[in-house]
């Protein structure tokens, strides 16, 4: 019993230190919480099959559309506890948040730390996904983590 008491200790505590690295704003979405009702026009199927982490296993990207105010934030943090949930590393950020840290480790010299940071997680949530037009140097940082993810 000590053994399965130790197991399930070092399961949960491994649990709780990716969802709090994957730095989610907040870590209380559920897919049991989603609300489906007929004005969302939400796919119940198809979030639950997303929910399944297949779209991970097979090497695709995720992009969740819709107005603003629709529940956009909430569907990607559902998927990403999800992702947690099933051992896969995760890291959650708004684009603006990228755009400007990336900005300041130029200036500061870390640039390639930041990028190695945004590069290992197998599943990145970029959230508020081109609400702003980027600069030219920003497109290219975007651009660049982005190359670097996929050659691991």
């Amino acid at each position: 019993m000590l053994v399965d008491i130790e197991y399930s200790n070092r399961k949960s505590n491994s649990l709780k230190r990716l969802i709090q690295n994957a730095g989610f704003d907040q870590a209380d979405a559920y897919i049991a919480d989603i609300n489906y009702t007929s004005e969302r026009k939400l796919n119940k199927n198809l979030i639950e099959r997303l929910s399944t982490c297949e779209y991970i296993a097979e090497h695709r990207n995720l992009f969740i559309t819709g107005a603003t105010g629709s529940g956009k934030t909430y569907l990607a943090r559902v998927f990403g506890m999800e992702a947690c949930k099933q051992r896969y590393k995760t890291k959650y950020i708004r684009l603006p948040d990228l755009l400007l840290e990336l900005e300041m480790a130029r200036s500061d010299g870390s640039y390639k730390r930041v990028q190695v940071k945004y590069a290992n997680p197998v599943l990145l949530i970029i959230d508020e996904w081109l609400l702003l037009k980027p600069t030219e140097t920003e497109q290219h940082d975007i651009l660049e983590l982005l190359h670097r993810r996929r050659k691991k």
